[in-house]
């Protein structure tokens, strides 16, 4: 009895309800992380840059004033908040080896990071549907996707993502943490917060599957589905002209679907079985997951859209 109550004091002594966290950098670089800043710095410049530009476009210019548009203009906005929750953390660790963070800040940034990523498989979700009405049902696009409609559908969006994210975050809060808990990226992710617990995160881990589930386990499929019968459409149009340019409408948006869930289900995949791995491709893994997406969007529909181009060629043209 007196070895259990003495177990129960040391527990109590190194466990703590306002613990705090260090974020990792680029383990195993940290000589030279000043250089590496330079290229994250760059990265982070562009997505800022790249997205707030499509957001001015398609807010200032007329001709896109359209369904789609709008719907990137959401995948800008859900890039950028990705962007700006996680730039703080990752640069304040390479700049100034900033890596101290509270649980309650960390649950914040959680709420932020998370959130976005949420939305961005919405608002993918939300472009698919937009191209299977644009290709297999045309003559009713303009009655489908109604200003309205599209309004009704980004606030299904945020509701979605705030019923599925508080849960999730509210669950961290009663748990038990070594005072001092190493994580293993340069900013608070779930799966990687919850592991270091010395409570039952039984509970944590039902929601965050839950999650999963509600979000990527559903959004994939309808993507999936959506794409089929594009195909099917496309596929019964007779001439080779033709087929291409419809085709053509949907490349940029399969790139944003492939540079989004590909390395979300690769960190997905590492957390749960790759713990074997080295830390550097866990962490390079770690930050091509949150800086992909918002650093290749814009590029890709800058190239892609002949508008979005028309947009930059005269705001260039002009200074």
């Amino acid at each position: 009895m007196l070895q259990v109550q003495n177990n129960m004091d040391i527990l109590s002594n190194l466990t703590s309800k306002l613990p705090t966290f260090l974020l990792t950098g680029v383990p195993g670089l940290e000589s030279v992380r000043a250089w590496i800043s330079i290229p994250f710095s760059c990265l982070y410049a562009i997505a800022l840059s790249g997205n707030s530009m499509i957001l001015l476009f398609v807010i200032t210019q007329q001709t896109l004033h359209e369904p789609m548009y709008y719907f990137l203009s959401m995948l800008s906005a859900a890039d950028l908040g990705l962007t700006v929750s996680t730039m703080s953390t990752t640069l304040g660790i390479l700049w100034f080896d900033a890596s101290e963070i509270s649980l309650d800040t960390c649950i914040v940034q959680m709420f932020f990071l998370h959130g976005f990523t949420f939305t961005e498989s919405g608002v993918l979700v939300a472009m698919a549907f937009d191209c299977y009405v644009a290709i297999c049902d045309p003559l009713r696009y303009t009655t489908i996707l109604t200003n309205s409609r599209i309004i009704q559908m980004g606030l299904l969006m945020i509701i979605r993502t705030v019923i599925l994210i508080m849960p999730l975050l509210l669950l961290l809060k009663p748990l038990n943490f070594y005072r001092v808990n190493i994580l293993s990226h340069s900013y608070c992710y779930h799966p990687d917060v919850i592991k270091l617990a010395c409570s039952d995160t039984r509970a944590n881990s039902i929601c965050g599957l839950i999650d999963l589930i509600l979000t990527t386990g559903v959004d994939m499929p309808c993507i999936i589905l959506s794409y089929i019968l594009i195909i099917c459409s496309v596929l019964s149009i007779a001439a080779p002209e033709e087929r291409h340019k419809v085709f053509s409408t949907c490349v940029s948006h399969i790139g944003a679907v492939a540079i989004f869930y590909i390395p979300m289900m690769s960190l997905s995949l590492v957390h749960r079985y790759g713990r074997t791995a080295p830390k550097v491709v866990r962490s390079m893994m770690a930050n091509m997951y949150l800086l992909l997406p918002p650093v290749l969007n814009p590029i890709i529909y800058s190239v892609k859209t002949k508008q979005i181009c028309k947009a930059i060629l005269s705001l260039l043209l002009t200074k």
